[in-house]
């Protein structure tokens, strides 16, 4: 498993326009961010073309990678989801998944996965895991399932301004308990 820290080495090399480096953070992530595209899109081989194109984008963009505002890994996923909610938005579709299907236990990961994650993850989990229960599920359906915060207002029976004030506060809220702030 590639640490952070090897992460950022291999984008500052990417950046570089290293190959190798290239391939082996190609190696390092795409399960990773196939993962985070195919829960937002719902269709393999879409999934593979946003992957492809996200991959572009972090070749064509490395050098534009701050260490200093987040990992490597982070970067990519947002840049992975958000390409992938484009195509989502631009075929005229919306996540489907039902909130209230959402098992909380099924959140939890199983001991194996448990001990695989990293401590930036399990730190977040736990941060976010301190939000109450309605913010956890705001904030889960807006960054997991890719929700527009209209759909989320409609949901929740809330003004869209009091959902983007919720979902403002609980990413500070986690920010600040993440040390970020």
């Amino acid at each position: 498993m590639t640490t952070p820290a090897e992460l950022v080495g291999l984008m500052a090399s990417v950046a570089k326009r290293d190959r190798e480096a290239f391939e082996r953070l190609y190696e390092a992530t795409r399960a990773r961010l196939f993962g985070v595209v195919l829960r937002v899109v719902r269709d393999q081989a879409l999934a593979e073309d946003v992957l492809s194109e996200t991959y572009v984008r972090v070749w064509n963009e490395a050098g534009q990678f701050d260490p200093g505002t987040g990992s490597p890994m982070i970067w990519m996923v947002s840049m992975a989801r958000n390409s992938a909610l484009d195509i989502v938005r631009k075929r005229g579709e919306a996540t489907t998944a039902d909130p209230d299907a959402m098992d909380p236990a099924s959140d939890t990961p199983a001991p194996l996965a448990r001990r695989d994650m990293t401590d930036e993850l399990k730190q977040l989990l736990e941060c976010v895991g301190r939000l109450d229960a309605d913010r956890q599920k705001l904030l889960l359906l807006a960054y997991y399932n890719g929700w527009s915060r209209v759909e989320l207002a409609e949901k929740f029976g809330k003004p869209l301004t009091l959902v983007r004030t919720w979902l403002r506060r609980s990413v500070l809220d986690i920010r600040d308990c993440l040390g970020l702030a």
